[in-house]
C-alpha cells in the first residue's frame, strides 16, 4: 500500500513532515492496511500568512480495493493536531464501514 503526502504552498512539505504523516496514518488505521491500495494525505494551510485559530487543514483519503474511497478532513491549529485527529476520524470511519462490510458477508 502506497501513502502519499500532498503539502499547499504555504506548508513547507519535507521530508520530516511525510515522515510524521505517514506513522500517523499506519498508527491509526494500521490494522486495515491490507484492504488499501492508496492513502493520501493533503495538508494545507487554510488562512496563509493570516494566522488564526484552526488555520491547518488535514484531508486524508483512503482507497479500499474494490470499493469507492473514504475521506475525512479536520482543521486544527498546527500540523501535528490536525494529522491526530484526521487519523482519527478515518480509523472511526473506516472502522465502521468494515465492520458493515464484515457482518454483511458473514
Amino acid at each position: 500500500m502506497q501513502i502519499k503526502v500532498n503539502t499547499d504552498s504555504s506548508i513547507h512539505g519535507d521530508e520530516r513532515v511525510k515522515e510524521f504523516a505517514r506513522e500517523i496514518v499506519t498508527s491509526h488505521i494500521g490494522h486495515h492496511i491490507g484492504r488499501l491500495t492508496r492513502v493520501e494525505v493533503h495538508l494545507a494551510d487554510v488562512n496563509a500568512q493570516k494566522g488564526g485559530p484552526d488555520e491547518i487543514r488535514c484531508t486524508i483519503e483512503a482507497r479500499p480495493e474494490g470499493l469507492r474511497p473514504m475521506a475525512v478532513h479536520d482543521n486544527n491549529r498546527d500540523i501535528e493536531a490536525a494529522l491526530r485527529a484526521a487519523g482519527k476520524k478515518l480509523r472511526n470511519l473506516m472502522d465502521s464501514e468494515f465492520g458493515k462490510l464484515d457482518r454483511h458477508h458473514q
